[in-house]
């Protein structure tokens, strides 16, 4: 039997509890190597990462060959997104009681076996099913990696780690779009799917032979049944809300019911919580204003970040008319950056704290996003990618600094609700990005169109005209019919960019203000008081 050690770490950060860490102790070779050990949970973090953007790419495809319609492709990329937001903390909470390595062993699994089916599935509601499958098995792997290199990295290295963490989750969300477009050009939608399978196999066999179970001394014994289905109720009517209001309408009672019940959810949870023994989330996680402060900058990071990255898509592909691949060629050096600056952020943080690394990020940002909004139709690519650059510039040591603020000012034993957490906001941003940004698109297209549709001399439009132009627009499409002679054509498509650029402009300042209000936020944060209760040992 494998001997047991017991660390025992005391930090006053996050409600200041004990973290005693127990588990075998690192035996000689791979298994425990805290390098290894990042790169096996990399392999793993790299497919739902992926996923978020890869699967944008190949929608249109699956839509042709499925005879799908536009809300059933909006349910492949909804239910996803839906299921991994709402099961993150819970699935976090699974790996604190049963062991990390188990759980992200069972997420990989199920995320690639749910892959492989969506790629055999030949209808949507399959395809939709799956998705949802995906969304929870990723649930289950995203916290159990944060939780693994918490418990294995010393506090000296911890933050060079998360840095690489976050550079592969970066690369991948930003890089989604490139390998998706390369491999639904020159192979098939499906390909999408069933390439996490061989990468899903790789990463549980690094896992079987690398990982190391860890579980600290007190983590929790039971299961805050009450506390799990009001956090999971709250959270899906708010993600809801997010997916829906652009659709139904911001002053819609039904977008007003599905938020006022997720704020009535979420104050519900937060009192039961100071009731229960083993809460879900004890709320003394929230005393520590530096863990508050690091979960509000990864909510308003992935604001900029998500809300950004959607409409320069379109921008580039709808406005420039380059074909997906190109577009994705475009934004390598956003993804760059990330790559470059992640590991470097991480070096920084250890040196002088997150404090200055994050509103310095927070402040690239915001220009990046104020560069964006001066993006016009003729723009060159050295500009563009001047801004692309900046922006992950901007977001790399925030990525890795609100991730070490989070899960550092966390107990030990809560790593993995604190790596939930920091997931679950990313995700809220993400969809708040979309949500608001889109909505102040869609505004500003709706209040330009026809006055400048009239200045450009073109035939008058009746409402619902207008409103299936005002709809296209708001994506960069012209609303050319067919047969439309070309120099008419060409009017009314200068027309479009124009117009659709101005909501892309406003959107763009938006974000601007937000990643600026980001920076003061970033003041209130300090280095992880608990950072030291995981700290690994050997093989450094």
């Amino acid at each position: 039997m494998t001997s047991q050690t017991t660390i025992d770490k005391t930090g006053s950060g996050g409600g200041g509890a004990s973290s005693g860490l127990s588990g075998p102790a690192p035996a000689s070779g791979l298994r425990g190597h805290p390098w290894l050990t990042l790169f096996t949970v990399a392999v793993g973090v790299m497919m739902v990462a992926l996923d978020g953007t890869i699967v944008a790419i190949a929608n249109p495809a699956i839509q042709s060959d499925l005879k799908a319609s536009f809300a059933d492709v909006q349910w492949i990329t909804n239910a996803y997104f839906l299921a991994l937001a709402v099961s993150l903390i819970t699935a976090g909470k699974l790996g604190d009681r049963f062991g990390h390595r188990q759980t992200f062993l069972i997420g990989v699994v199920g995320f690639a076996a749910a892959s492989g089916a969506i790629g055999l599935s030949d209808t949507i509601p399959l395809v939709v099913v799956f998705r949802v499958l995906q969304g929870l098995f990723g649930a289950l792997l995203m916290p159990a990696a944060l939780g693994l290199l918490r418990a294995t990295f010393p506090a000296e290295k911890l933050n060079m780690a998360i840095g690489i963490w976050g550079m592969v989750i970066g690369a991948s969300t930003a890089g989604g779009p490139i390998l998706g477009g390369v491999l639904v050009e020159h192979v098939n939608w499906q390909s999408v799917f069933f390439i996490n399978v061989p990468v899903g196999i790789l990463a549980v066999v690094l896992g079987v032979m690398i990982l190391l179970d860890h579980r600290a001394e007190n983590a929790p014994r039971s299961f805050d049944i009450l506390g799990i289905a009001l956090l999971s109720t709250a959270m899906f009517c708010l993600v809801w809300a997010l997916i829906r209001a652009p659709e139904w309408g911001w002053g819609d009672g039904m977008t007003w019911l599905f938020l006022a019940v997720a704020v009535a959810g979420f104050g519900l949870f937060a009192f039961w919580e100071t009731r229960v023994g083993e809460p879900l989330i004890p709320m003394a996680l929230f005393r520590s204003v530096p863990l508050s402060a690091g979960v509000v900058l990864m909510v308003m990071m992935a604001i900029a970040f998500m809300g950004g990255l959607f409409f320069v898509t379109f921008y580039l592909q709808n406005v420039h008319g380059m074909s997906p691949v190109d577009a994705g060629l475009h934004l390598l050096p956003l993804t760059g950056m990330m790559i470059v600056g992640s590991p470097l952020a991480g070096a920084m943080i250890t040196k002088v704290g997150p404090r200055i690394p994050l509103a310095g990020g927070m402040a690239f940002t915001a220009l990046a996003m104020y560069g964006m909004s001066t993006l016009e139709t003729g723009t060159g690519s050295g500009l563009m990618s001047l801004w692309f650059a900046l922006l992950g510039l901007g977001l790399a040591p925030v990525m890795v600094g609100a991730t070490e603020v989070i899960v550092g000012n966390a107990p030990m034993e809560l790593s993995g609700v604190a790596g939930g957490l920091q997931q679950a906001a990313m995700q809220i941003g993400g969809s708040l990005g979309t949500a608001v940004l889109g909505a102040v698109m869609a505004s500003k297209v709706d209040s330009d169109l026809a006055g400048n549709w009239a200045d450009a001399g073109l035939p008058e439009l009746k409402p619902e005209q207008l409103a299936q132009a005002s709809e296209a627009v708001q994506v960069g499409v012209p609303p050319v019919t067919e047969g439309m002679p070309e120099p008419l054509a060409a009017k009314v498509t200068e027309v479009a960019h124009d117009t659709f650029l101005s909501g892309m402009s406003l959107a763009s300042l938006v974000a601007a203000g937000v990643a600026a209000v980001a920076v003061l936020v970033a003041l209130l944060t300090k280095r992880g008081e608990n950072a030291e209760a995981g700290a690994g040992v050997g093989h450094i």
